[in-house]
Parts: C-alpha cells; sequence; structure tokens
C-alpha cells in the first residue's frame, strides 16, 4: 500500500496560521487512515513556527519557485521576512516523503507552503491567484504527485493504477 503525505490541518489537527484546523472530511481520506496509509505533517510546525502566528504570503512578484531558488520572499502581514523558515519546512517535508516512500500528496490549498492550485496575491487582500505553496513546489521538483482536497478523487484514482 502506498503511503500519502497529508497536510496535517486536513487531518484535523489544529496547526494552521491562525490556530486551527481544516479538516477534510471524506470517506477516501478515512479509509486511508484506517488503512494506515496517511503521513500528517505541517512544515511550518516542524521549521518551528508557533501556532498560532501571523499569516504569511510569497511576496508580489515571486512563487514558489522563485522562493525555492533564493530569488522570492514569503513575508508577515506585519512584513517579517519568514523565508528561511518555510525553506526549511519545504526541506524537511520532501526528506520525510522520500523517506517514507510517499509519491503521492494530499495538501490543503492556498498555503505558501501547501497551495498547488492557488496561493495568495501577497498583498494579504483575499485574492487568490494560480500557483503553488513552496512546499507543493519543492515535492514536485521531487517528484511527488501533489492533489488538493478538491482532487481527492483523482488521488484515488491514481493510487489504484
Amino acid at each position: 500500500m502506498q503511503p500519502i503525505l497529508v497536510s496535517a490541518c486536513l487531518m484535523g489537527r489544529p496547526v494552521r496560521y491562525d490556530g486551527r484546523a481544516k479538516t477534510l472530511h471524506d470517506r477516501l481520506l478515512s479509509r486511508w487512515k484506517e488503512e494506515g496509509r496517511l503521513i500528517p505533517f505541517c512544515p511550518e510546525v516542524a521549521a518551528g513556527l508557533p501556532t498560532p502566528r501571523p499569516p504569511a504570503e510569497i511576496a508580489p512578484g515571486a512563487d514558489a519557485a522563485s522562493v525555492l531558488d533564493g530569488q522570492g520572499t514569503i513575508r508577515t502581514i506585519d512584513d517579517t521576512d519568514v523565508t528561511a523558515a518555510f525553506l526549511t519546512g519545504a526541506q524537511l517535508t520532501v526528506t520525510l516523503a522520500q523517506r517514507h516512500g510517499c509519491r503521492h500528496a494530499l495538501l490543503i490549498d492556498g498555503s505558501p507552503s501547501c497551495g498547488s492550485g492557488f496561493v495568495y496575491s501577497g498583498r494579504f487582500d483575499g485574492i487568490r491567484q494560480p500557483g503553488r505553496g513552496v512546499v507543493a513546489e519543492a515535492l514536485i521538483r521531487a517528484g511527488v504527485a501533489v492533489y488538493t482536497p478538491a482532487r481527492i478523487e483523482d488521488l484515488a484514482a491514481a493510487l489504484e493504477s
């Protein structure tokens, strides 16, 4: 059985920036949990950021690839540069995926770490834009397929093939 890396907040753990969870209630996730396939993680917490913590976004004009390549930043709402912590979280996540042989990940969308379909504009204005977070980008670079909760059926199909 293939292990699946999963955002801890989707599993009900209160690790998000606001100190809450974003629990995903889905029959597939429940089944995979019963099968012992899930590897929950929170890259920000693993990197030492507190919960709760100030919201952070990839700075305007940058994207996850540029942040990973040292050319972009991630900043909090009060303009604190938290890039180093997010990069540490991304590396820890890739290492965890490799250690467990994960070829698939189910990540919360919108996060500057885990977002894989969209992230926020970097202006803390609530505007979504297509893009990835640094963990999603790092996992994809490492050969791990990344899915959002909206694509959980696609993940199930990939696991069956």
